[in-house]
C-alpha cells in the first residue's frame, strides 16, 4: 500500500475494524511516519441493469441515490435513510441468481423501501417511475396507500 504522502509502499497495519461494507485499515508508513486510512472491500461482479429498450448498461448506486434525493426534497427523509435504502436495494439486487436485473425490478425494489419511510416520497418517486397517463392512476396509487 502505497503512503499518499511520500508514495512509500512500506507501511503496517496499527488498527483493523469492520465497516459497513468493508474493512477499515488504520496505517502508518515505516518511512515518513505518515498515518492513513485504507479499505477494503470484496470485488463483486459487476451487474447489468436491463433497460426497457433492452439496452444494458452498469448498475449504479448514484442513480438510485440521485432518484431518492430527488423524490425526498423537502420531506423528512434524512441522507441516512437514503443511504440505507440505496445499501438494502443494492444488497437485494446482489442476492439474485443473475449479474444482470431489470431497470423495473429496481424501481419495485425501491418503491418497497419507500413505503415504510415516507408516502409523499413514495408518490412522487411512483409518479415518475411509472409515468403516470391521468389523474385515475394517481388515485389509484393514492387509495392503496391510504388502506395501508
Amino acid at each position: 500500500m502505497k503512503c499518499p504522502k511520500c508514495q512509500s509502499e512500506h507501511s503496517k497495519v496499527v488498527d483493523s475494524r469492520q465497516a459497513e461494507d468493508a474493512i477499515r485499515r488504520r496505517r502508518v508508513c515505516e518511512e515518513c511516519g505518515n498515518r492513513f486510512t485504507t479499505f477494503e472491500r470484496i470485488e463483486q461482479m459487476p451487474i447489468l441493469v436491463i433497460k426497457k429498450d433492452d439496452k444494458r448498461e452498469p448498475f449504479s448506486r448514484q442513480k438510485i441515490i440521485d432518484g431518492l434525493v430527488r423524490s425526498a426534497y423537502k420531506r423528512p427523509v434524512s441522507s441516512e435513510d437514503i443511504e440505507s435504502v440505496t445499501n438494502k436495494i443494492e444488497q437485494r439486487i446482489r442476492q439474485l441468481d443473475s449479474n444482470e436485473v431489470e431497470s423495473e425490478t429496481i424501481g419495485e425494489l425501491v418503491m418497497e423501501e419507500l413505503a415504510g419511510i415516507d408516502d409523499i416520497t413514495y408518490v412522487r418517486f411512483a409518479s415518475v417511475y411509472r409515468s403516470f397517463k391521468d389523474v385515475q392512476e394517481l388515485e389509484e396509487l393514492l387509495k392503496n396507500i391510504t388502506k395501508k
